[in-house]
């Protein structure tokens, strides 16, 4: 099976089972035994046609007799992926976008007419290549539903919003940090340009290296020894503003998975410290101790627990607790391009339970102890509204100014929100609260 098998199978599956891109297309390139070239491919075509569906749809409105909602779902997945290759890569033959386009048709849809429809829709796509009208709107320009941009709008600053709507459209990149307890950041990079891969450092997020031409991640001699973790620097940033000490506290992440927060916090701590890392799933608490386990982190104790039930035997005792909670991951639709499509209507629920969590969480920081918020999202209503809420009903914590790096303006208020497109991140939203002594 090729790439563009691979590739249309796990669009389909998008489609029919409401799958996310990201995780199906790693099952279906593992189960079709993809080589690193073909598992490429593979991501380049499921991720662009899913980040340009509107586009795409723009163009093939041109280009169709007929009208697009009348077409085979699965002939208009292959009819995406083949003005795809056309209009959005520069190495692909044009010859090869058509032919494998029309033989994916006569594999896996039923009606004869429809080979011959792919192909003269393709062929006459590519005479037509650069004469075509241009997308004017932001639905179609960058495949964002109206609503959702609508919302975005109200929820950025002045000027942001095309500049996001750009990032999320971007290949997503492999960031890594480096675990300092076992390496360097400079022995790091020379083993892992030794196996041919492509290295360079994060702009401004220290042991934070970006990677390109990786293969199976897994695979990396560097991974297996537990020499780095994969993790946005957001995600490491929100970590860091805690101002973790090298000495015996006790922290505690109450929605760890996949763990990398955790991580952080051990190898920021020295290795030193307690770290309770928690998930309300089994099977995530699960992968949490098997990274540990792999990077050497014997400070980190997992257990499976809902963050919004109380733990009496945790009450106050902890220095710092990290709360980055469920939410509507509008700050991550590079990597999990389908965010976009979700229905916006069910993520009004998230800052009920984002209170319920945060509420919960401020019960087990000690006295002169920090709690950490923090989502992958730039709503308002899961950020900023979530913490004054909280303020409002605990005069007992004060927002705290977060010490950032200096490519940062000076903080005071003790929020912070990444928009994608600005510093090299994903979006993201971390907030201090320091618990009065």
């Amino acid at each position: 099976m090729g790439a563009r098998e691979t590739a249309l199978n796990a669009l389909m599956a998008c489609r029919k089972e409401g799958a996310w891109s990201n995780g199906v297309l790693k099952t279906y390139i593992a189960r079709d035994r993809l080589d690193p070239r073909d598992a490429a491919l593979a991501t380049r075509l499921c991720y662009g046609v899913v980040q340009n569906r509107g586009k795409l749809d723009f163009y093939l409105g041109q280009l169709l007799a007929g009208r697009i909602k009348d077409l085979h779902p699965v002939t208009r997945d292959i009819l995406h992926m083949g003005l795809y290759q056309l209009y959005e890569m520069d190495k692909i033959p044009e010859s090869a976008a058509v032919n494998e386009s029309v033989a994916l048709t006569k594999k896996y849809v039923k009606n004869p007419r429809a080979a011959s429809l792919v192909n003269g829709v393709l062929r006459n796509g590519a005479r037509k290549k650069g004469e075509l009208k241009e997308p004017a709107s932001y639905a179609d320009k960058y495949s964002h539903p109206d609503p959702l941009i609508s919302l975005l709008k109200d929820n950025l600053p002045k000027g942001k919003l095309e500049g996001m709507l750009m990032a999320d459209n971007a290949a997503p990149e492999t960031m890594i940090q480096v675990n300092t307890l076992r390496t360097t950041g400079e022995a790091l990079v020379r083993q892992l340009e030794a196996q041919q891969v492509t290295v360079r450092p994060h702009g401004w997020m220290e042991d934070c290296l970006v990677l390109s031409g990786t293969g199976s991640m897994e695979k990396l001699e560097a991974f297996q020894k537990g020499l780095f973790y994969v993790q946005d620097p957001a995600a490491k940033l929100s970590v860091l503003c805690a101002g973790l000490p090298q000495e015996d506290i006790r922290v505690l992440d109450c929605c760890s998975a996949p763990g990398g927060k955790s991580f952080a916090t051990a190898i920021a701590m020295g290795g030193r410290g307690q770290i309770t890392a928690c998930d309300i799933h089994g099977h995530k608490t699960g992968l949490i101790e098997k990274g540990a386990q792999r990077l050497g982190l014997t400070n980190i104790t997992v257990r499976q627990q809902d963050a919004t039930i109380f733990v009496p035997e945790w009450e106050e005792k902890m220095d710092v607790v990290i709360a980055d909670v469920p939410c509507s991951g509008l700050g991550i639709i590079r990597k999990k391009p389908d965010i976009r499509y979700k229905d916006l209507e069910q993520m009004k629920a998230l800052p009920e339970l984002q209170s319920r969590i945060l509420n919960n969480q401020a019960r087990y920081v000690r006295p002169g102890g920090i709690l950490i918020y923090s989502t992958c999202t730039v709503l308002k209503r899961e950020n900023e509204e979530v913490v004054e809420g909280f303020l409002k009903e605990h005069p007992d914590y004060l927002p705290e100014k977060l010490d950032l790096p200096g490519i940062f303006p000076k903080n005071e208020t003790g929020m912070l929100t990444l928009i994608p497109g600005d510093y090299d991140t994903d979006g993201f939203f971390i907030c201090r609260l320091g618990r009065k002594a």
